[in-house]
Order: C-alpha cells, then structure tokens, then sequence
C-alpha cells in the first residue's frame, strides 16, 4: 500500500458512499501494523502480502501505491492476475522496468493508468482548451521536507508532475536537457534546476525543491499574444490576452485583457480514480496511459542524468548517491 496508499483508500470509500459501481474490499501492506490500521478504518480484511491478497480476496482493480523500486514486481503480478492497476508516478525506476510493464499490460489485455496527478488538477484541465502554442514555461514546484519518496530524488519525486503536465501540453520531442541539483538533506538531490528545449522552439524552466519554507507549486507560460498562469494549489487559472475579441476586463494597460475561467473545484486524486474506474468499467484507454509515463519517466531520467553531468564537470559528484 505505501504511505500515499490511505489517500487511495479513503476516496475508494468516498467513491463508494456516494453511488459509484465500487466496493473497497482489501488493503495489503508489508507493514502489517499499518495494514492492519487502514483495514480496520475502513472495515476491509488486511494483507500482509500480494500473494495473500491475490488468493484471498476477488480484486478486479488496484492501486499500487507501493516505493517505485517495487512497482514492477507488483504491478506485473496483478496483471499477470487479471487485475487492472492505477500504478502511482513514476511509473518506474528504469525504462526496462517500464516497457516490462507495457508488455505485460498488452499480453493480459489489463488496463493500466498512471498516477500523473497534476493532470487531473482542475485548473490543468481549464487550461486545456487554451492551449495554442505554448512558447515559454516557467515553472516551481518547492515543498518543505518530509521523510517520503526518499528512495526516489527530487526530480523523480516532485518535478515529473511537470515535465508530464508540460510535456503533454507542448506535445513536441525534447530537444537538450540542461540540470543542476544538489543533496540538501538526504542522500539524493533535494533541490534541482532544469532548462529545457523542444523539437517546436518552446523552452520550459523548472525549478523542484523539497527543502524549501514553503509550499509553491505555479506553472506560468506565453504563447502569442498570451500569458497564462496557473496556481495547481488554489486551483484557479488567470489569462491575460493582448487584443484581438477574446472576453476578459480590461487592465490597467487597455491593449490588455484579463480573464479567469471557470474552475470546478475538486480533488485531483478523486478525479484521477473515477477516471481508472471509468477505464476498468468500460475497458478504455486511461488518460494517462503508460506510454504517457514511460514518456515522462524518460525526460527525468534525462534530467537526473544532465545533473549528475553536471556535478562531475565541477567536482560535486561525489556528493550524489
């Protein structure tokens, strides 16, 4: 189950209490005190182990919510069982382990989704109709420390929500990577910055901390004649537009308009489960499908290799394990 898996359980069981064709039927976790406590929470058996879930109860669906090193191991047994997975980001520690995945998904027919939250974040999905051609990104994800995900660094644990988000909106090839990071607290980098080109001239800079005093999480970008800015946190989007007859309040500038589009509040992971439990119910192709995280799991892997590059030109690899 891992640490984020009781968020999982918890709107499984709000997905059921409000109507939808779902029944919370089992927790499995190494960690069979912490097993034992979100099972009694909410009522279900608990597992100690996949083969104990897999034998004892009648799963169709999971969430594997398990550290990254494990994705494969577990999802694949899932699979292999004729359950469908949501697979939590990323998708997994290399891109052998993930096309092991994409194949084991396409010989048992499984529908398989990727936990890219940020995809289902409201203002995300607000944005999406605004989309032109998107020039220049700037982009911040900054947390305070926790001791969690720290099998992964922070480009792996943070920054991938937005290489994905990005990525999916650019809908180009990357053409360079340019990183630097640093360990700050843990034994892997905690901070990183990352330069990056497309195929399509767009460039996007991204800044991930999870050593910061405060929690940032803004991605702004220009396209012609628009600057859109998006606050993943309040969930709101604003759109200034130069000219032309699109609607918005004029500013203090009068050539330029300002615009808030509607934004539905709801938690991503809500909407990211009902959009798995659609894809089970009617055997869809997910939204983020895991050709979608093989994606984004490449482009940091690129970037965690243009740090370590980096850290070697200037004498600082030592630092990185």
């Amino acid at each position: 189950m891992g640490v984020f898996g009781r968020n999982h359980a918890r709107v499984y069981r709000q997905l059921e209490q409000e109507g939808e064709s779902i029944r919370l039927t089992a927790i499995a976790d190494l960690d069979v005190e912490r097993a034992d406590a979100v099972a009694s929470e909410y009522g279900v058996p608990a597992f100690g182990s996949l083969e104990q879930l897999i034998a004892g109860s009648k799963i169709q669906a999971a969430s594997v919510a398990v550290p990254t090193i494990h994705h494969l191991v577990v999802a694949r047994m899932l699979m292999e069982s004729g359950i469908d997975v949501l697979i939590e980001k990323p998708l997994a520690s290399s891109l052998t382990e993930a096309d092991g995945l994409i194949q084991v998904a396409k010989a048992h027919g499984r529908i398989a989704q990727v936990g890219h939250l940020e995809r289902f974040n409201p203002a995300v999905r607000a944005t999406l109709p605004l989309i032109t051609q998107p020039m220049f990104f700037e982009v911040h994800r900054l947390s305070v420390f926790t001791p969690r995900s720290l099998d992964v660094d922070v480009v792996l644990d943070l920054m991938i929500h937005d290489l994905d988000v990005v990525s999916s909106l650019v809908n180009s090839p990357v053409k360079e990577v340019r990183a630097v990071g640093l360990p700050i607290l843990s034994g892997k980098v905690d901070i990183a910055n990352l330069r990056m080109e497309f195929e399509s001239g767009c460039v996007a800079n991204f800044t991930a901390s999870r050593v910061s005093t405060g929690r940032v999480r803004k991605l702004r970008f220009f396209q012609p004649q628009q600057y859109i800015s998006i606050d993943y946190g309040r969930q709101d989007v604003l759109v200034f537009t130069i000219g032309g007859e699109l609607p918005g309040t004029p500013s203090v500038n009068p050539q330029i308009k300002v615009a808030k589009p509607s934004v539905i509040a709801e938690e991503p992971l809500y909407a990211e489960l009902k959009s798995f439990l659609k894809a089970v119910r009617h055997r869809l192709t997910p939204a983020v499908s895991l050709e979608d995280g093989r994606r984004a799991l490449a482009i940091a892997l690129d970037v965690v290799a243009a740090i370590r590059e980096h850290s070697r030109k200037i004498n600082l690899e030592r630092l990185l394990t």
